[in-house]
């Protein structure tokens, strides 16, 4: 685990970002007030992680998913976020989908550029031996 508290906190410039997005413009914050903001996000996701490994372990499972997630929210008694979180899970898998699906394509295309190629260079070997067997008839006739 972690060797300080410390090393626990997010990333400073993680917090400072979502407190700009969720404060008005010209709002000010001060360094001890980011530092506490920081250290209440940490604890949070310390707790939730922990929630959702009880329910991962009832499941007796070492992996926490994302239904552990949404279930330790509600055992958190956050019920007012399982609604923008469950959206915010389907727009990400959807777009892991979407991620997926054009690696797919770009795998058959990348396939099929390949067999194409191949072919081209099979017809380019024929070419060549075509070329090579034709001086020959020349010199046939010419006897």
């Amino acid at each position: 685990m972690a060797e300080r508290p410390e090393d626990l906190n997010l990333p400073n410039a993680v917090i400072t970002r979502i407190i700009k997005e969720a404060l008005p413009d010209g709002v000010n914050i001060s360094k001890e007030a980011r530092s506490a903001i920081s250290r209440a996000a940490s604890v949070f996701v310390l707790y939730a992680t922990s929630c959702a490994n009880n329910f991962a372990m009832k499941g007796k499972r070492k992996t926490l998913n994302a239904g552990d997630v949404l279930s330790a929210m509600e055992e958190m008694e956050f019920q007012r976020f399982m609604v923008p979180l469950k959206e915010s899970l389907e727009v990400y898998r959807r777009e892991q989908k979407g991620k997926k699906e054009a690696r797919k394509d770009k795998d058959k295309k990348a396939d099929s550029e390949e067999q194409d190629k191949s072919r081209e260079e099979d017809n380019d070997d024929d070419d060549e031996r075509m070329e090579e067997e034709e001086p020959n008839d020349e010199e046939e006739v010419d006897n």
